[in-house]
């Protein structure tokens, strides 16, 4: 056997966690975003009337602030792939309410507890109940795959002397409770705040029997990133200390009401499948338009939160927020119905869309100059496209026209000779294309599948 077979022998030998890649906060600053680990679920990440909601999510969104860098979410009900992906540098926080334990610090460095959580018991009154922990004997328990929930039951088998059934998969805690509601299964066992959420919306399920005294849990950063775990301690502490954390729990976890209609309403990603009551609208125009009718929902909730009655401060009105010239131009006499007023925006966007087609004809591309332009007015990008042009700059890549637009406000450029329409708040303009493709890659993922008319996935991804 050769040396270099041998050396891919031992090199593949070596656990995944023993190598990670070396990345800590300086380069994730370079970057400019940090991705996390969530779970699609009623207590981390959702939709909620097109708006991204969750309790991980707005933490996560607060520690990118603190941080100063975008949020990219990840997400990912594997734990253990999670675990992977932390150390092979595809994430750079793993942001699920994890049990701190010795077996799972050879993965990464656990930052300072969040809070303190037991593992619940959850059981269908419509079935005969357990009254104890002894009385689980000969009975079969569902688990997620990967959490603790194996482990503590059997530890649970050890110290009762009883025989549990425990079967592992794949399904969320969310999905298992909902097995538990349906009696497919008899028994799941979660986490302390996800039954309590649970509980507020099925009356016919209880959590009364708890499995574990209550243990810290955390989140997970690579063990060679000091840095990034320093900021995000002196973050939570901060918090902690500010009673933002408990505010934010408060909102998720003891708000009963508010929780029961987050998470059953059909505008929920949970237990839904429409962002807004405008969809079957939005999906007519986004076919006008040959968009994925995600990205155009995206754009109609930055513009109005889907409020068809909305006005800014400059007059702009309906749920695309056109004004009266465009209104006129684009044949909209009444802004206050929903279709003339999504349809006439759809007309600007297809207007703009030709504008953009020769110059830039890779789609996905041509989207962000479409989305700027809609924001700023052409005229601006059109500006930033010439002066990329003048400077050697590749034009058809959004990236190197944004640069110029960004500094649109500097005499230096809307001063040059090839800028026509003069100074703009042009970085304004590249922060709403972020924004709108940020919401779209949330929506993307978490609102049920409709046919694709964008095939190349990397306007999400960019």
């Amino acid at each position: 056997m050769g040396c270099g077979e041998n050396e891919k022998k031992k090199k593949a030998a070596v656990p995944f966690w023993e190598n990670p890649v070396q990345l800590d906060l300086e380069g994730i600053k370079k970057r400019g975003f940090i991705r996390a680990v969530v779970d699609n679920s009623s207590t981390s990440y959702y939709i909620y009337r097109g708006r991204r909601m969750g309790y991980e999510y707005e933490l996560l969104r607060n520690l990118a602030k603190q941080l100063d860098v975008q949020l990219k979410l990840i997400i990912n009900e594997d734990i253990e792939k999670a675990f992977q992906m932390l150390n092979a540098g595809k994430a750079d926080i793993v942001a699920i309410n994890l049990v701190v334990n010795e077996d799972r610090k050879k993965y990464g460095s656990f930052t300072t507890k969040l809070n303190l959580l037991s593992s619940v018991l959850v059981q269908n009154r419509k079935i005969p109940t357990l009254d104890s922990l002894q009385q689980l004997d000969k009975k079969t328990v569902y688990v997620r795959k990967s959490a603790v929930y194996k482990d503590q039951l059997t530890q649970l088998e050890d110290s009762l002397q009883i025989d549990i059934d425990i079967i592992e998969t794949p399904k969320n805690s969310d999905e298992l409770v909902d097995e538990v509601v349906r009696e497919n299964i008899d028994f799941t066992l979660v986490d302390e705040d996800v039954a309590l959420v649970n509980s507020t919306y099925y009356s016919e399920i209880d959590i009364g029997l708890h499995i574990n005294s209550p243990s810290p849990v955390a989140w997970l950063v690579r063990k060679n990133a000091p840095d990034l775990l320093a900021a995000v301690n002196d973050w939570i502490d901060k918090g902690k200390q500010s009673t933002y954390l408990a505010i934010l729990y408060g909102k998720y976890f003891l708000n009963k009401k508010n929780s029961y209609y987050r998470t059953k309403s059909p505008f929920s990603s949970i237990s839904g499948d429409q962002i807004s009551k405008y969809d079957d609208l939005i999906k007519k125009g986004a076919d006008y338009l040959g968009w994925d009718w995600r990205l155009l929902a995206s754009l109609v909730y930055k513009e109005s939160r889907f409020n068809n009655e909305a006005t800014s401060y400059a007059g702009a009105r309906g749920l695309l927020q056109l004004m009266p010239v465009t209104l006129e131009r684009f044949g909209v006499t009444n802004p206050n119905d929903p279709t003339q007023s999504l349809m006439g925006g759809v007309k600007y966007l297809k207007y703009l869309d030709k504008f953009w087609l020769e110059r830039v004809p890779e789609t996905n591309e041509r989207i962000k100059f479409i989305l700027a332009s809609y924001n700023v007015g052409h005229g601006h990008v059109n500006d930033a496209w010439r002066l990329a042009l003048k400077f050697g700059k590749d034009t058809r890549r959004w990236s190197n026209v944004a640069y110029y637009l960004e500094r649109k406000s500097q005499p230096k450029y809307y001063r040059d000779p090839v800028v026509r329409s003069g100074y703009a708040k042009g970085h304004l303009a590249v922060a709403y294309v972020r924004d709108i493709l940020s919401i779209y890659e949330s929506y993307r993922v978490l609102v049920d599948p409709y046919p694709r008319t964008i095939k190349d996935q990397a306007l999400a991804s960019n």
